[in-house]
């Protein structure tokens, strides 16, 4: 736990937290999921804070187990690269808009079903009042989050290997990404039944995509979250180059007593220089994900040097 980064292991805590509160306050009688589950908008038991409380709760053990190892595997990656800030920021709004899109994917089933014109429905033989069976209509889990996690690993990092079980060969995480894309659509078209909310995990990969995307085009507009740890790593490291060459041209204006002269040895390390100097701009400018394989390997060997 100690090697985790803070903010993915306080999320960590507090859904497991929260996972034995439910299961504590269920054997006293009081149903948790229904007070904090995201109820259908138009249902009696509806209330806003539950767009937040619903991504911490889980409807068992094999559900809470995957969300949070998912969570760790990649969270903690995209928190070293974002930062806690930011970091937190994406997973609770990409939550908010996972149980946004399920709200719609609910409206959606409520008027193609034509409940409105109804006061009693049949629920497997049971006749019950329409508005107790919208009650029901409730959703939990982190999954459209830790969907959206998932996806911005993808987005950094799409030409990085997986192994994913069955599979005995490595994947890249575009790929996973395109394929998991696809089994939740397909899941989704084909209808409610199996108890899993796709929509809202198509919601929160959604909601992750566009935020990207404008951080992407915007990369000052995460000011406001802090400056990340690789970006500080790569000022530390153009800090460096810079004290350098200021360096080295003082040395140069002290030999006055010396011809001006350029050895031919001097050539490929101001030509290096300019290099790195243009990657560190284009990356102040674009962000790190804009670089090239190449540019980040030259980044990489110019640091170890270094």
């Amino acid at each position: 736990m100690n090697n985790i980064p803070t903010m993915t292991k306080n999320l960590l805590i507090v859904n497991f937290l929260a996972f034995v509160a439910t299961w504590v306050m269920e054997l006293r009688g009081i149903d948790l999921t229904s007070l904090l589950g995201l109820h259908f908008f138009m249902a009696k038991d509806f209330h806003l804070y539950q767009f937040v409380t619903y991504m911490f709760l889980h409807g068992g053990f094999t559900h809470i187990f995957f969300n949070m190892f998912a969570l760790w595997m990649f969270g903690a990656v995209i928190e070293r690269v974002w930062g806690p800030k930011k970091f937190l920021f994406y997973y609770i709004s990409c939550g908010i808009g996972a149980g946004l899109v399920q709200e719609i994917a609910q409206y959606v089933n409520y008027m193609a079903e034509g409940l409105a014109a109804y006061e009693h429905v049949n629920l497997n033989g049971t006749l019950m009042l329409t508005a107790d069976y919208l009650n029901l209509w409730t959703t939990i889990g982190a999954s459209g989050a830790v969907y959206a996690i998932l996806l911005a690993f993808g987005m950094i990092f799409p030409n990085e290997r997986l192994f994913i079980i069955p599979f005995p060969f490595p994947i890249k995480a575009k790929w996973l990404v395109i394929g998991y894309i696809a089994i939740e659509l397909f899941s989704a078209l084909s209808g409610p039944g199996d108890g899993v909310a796709h929509t809202a995990h198509l919601g929160g990969m959604l909601f992750g995509f566009i935020m990207i995307r404008y951080w992407r085009k915007h990369p000052d507009s995460g000011a406001g979250f802090g400056r990340s740890r690789g970006q500080e790593f790569f000022d530390n490291m153009k800090r460096r180059f810079d004290e350098r060459q200021q360096h080295s041209s003082r040395q140069q204006r002290r030999r006055t007593d010396e011809p001006e002269k350029t050895e031919p040895s001097q050539k490929p390390k101001r030509k290096n220089q300019e290099e790195i100097d243009a990657i560190l701009d284009k990356i102040r400018k674009s962000g790190y994900d804009s670089l090239t394989k190449e540019e980040k390997k030259k980044l990489f060997d110019q640091s170890q040097e270094s």
